[in-house]
């Protein structure tokens, strides 16, 4: 398959990449598995209906999700994979009119919000002036995985998406290097996949840094600047990003913010909004 094919489709739109509830058939609700925590209320098993699933395919309980034990629903992203499965792939048929495509249609959303978050982040990629000399191959792959998400589900069911995902990794990674390369008085140390569990690093300028895939539970970032920081993968789940700068913050999506904590005076990108849950957290005091 050539990467780039001139007769391919235009590229999914930003706005496609966010999740649309209202054209899915609740396919997060159906093909994941839940396990009882402190993000989830019950246990579920991947393709069983979640039991507050409506037959319109709505959540009954949408409004007090979080009241209820189920802040990780409030946290997860598809980034449009269950508008594009449901509308697309499988043309406008839902799982319960036709059960003969539950099966199939269960495993295909996983494959599609893969291929989805790649595009999002692509997309963000060639956003970046000191990338320019990468646009030409961040394109080629952006059309490959646009390539992909158009496959029959047959085909969708069964791809590998690890290789592709490897290849697009290391692109953003030299992305990502480009852009903090920018900023002058930046933080060098690497902090990949480090463990900053309760961290205190309030106040902390972290301008430039590399943060990709770090677990920052818990961690106390506020008043921190990460302008520019890369922030794939790290995991935000109860930080406190109370009058934070996220303002430029590479690739940092909505889940991500959606699980911390904030405030009125936290700065995110333009791309992102402030969770509702910020208003009930106490003000920053940085």
């Amino acid at each position: 398959m050539p990467d780039h094919d001139p007769t391919a489709p235009a590229v999914t739109a930003p706005a496609d990449l966010r999740a649309d509830c209202a054209n899915c058939f609740g396919l997060c609700c159906v093909a994941l598995t839940l396990t009882a925590s402190a993000d989830f209320a019950i246990d579920k098993d991947a393709g069983i209906p979640c039991p507050n699933l409506a037959d319109d395919f709505r959540c009954g309980i949408h409004a007090r999700l979080r009241t209820e034990g189920f802040t990780g629903c409030t946290v997860y992203d598809c980034f449009g994979a269950g508008q594009k499965v449901s509308q697309k792939t499988y043309g406008g048929r839902d799982w319960r009119s036709a059960p003969d495509t539950a099966r199939q249609m269960f495993q295909v959303f996983p494959v599609m919000r893969q291929l989805h978050e790649l595009l999002r982040y692509l997309t963000e990629a060639l956003t970046l002036p000191a990338a320019e000399r990468l646009y030409a191959d961040l394109r080629d792959v952006l059309a490959t995985t646009e390539h992909l998400t158009r496959l029959p589900a047959g085909e969708l069911a069964d791809l590998d998406v690890s290789a592709h995902r490897d290849r697009v990794a290391s692109l953003l990674l030299r992305a990502g290097e480009l852009e903090r390369a920018t900023v002058r008085r930046r933080d060098t140390r690497s902090r990949r996949g480090a463990d900053l569990i309760g961290a205190s690093l309030k106040g902390a300028d972290l301008r430039g840094a590399e943060l990709r895939g770090a677990y920052l539970i818990a961690a106390d970032l506020r008043g921190a600047d990460l302008r520019r920081a890369e922030l794939i993968g790290a995991d935000f789940r109860d930080a406190d990003l109370s009058d934070a700068d996220l303002s430029g913050a590479l690739f940092l999506t909505q889940a991500q913010v959606n699980a911390a904590r904030g405030n009125a005076a936290t700065k995110l990108p333009d791309s992102l909004t402030r969770p509702p849950h910020w208003a009930a957290d106490r003000p920053g005091t940085a």
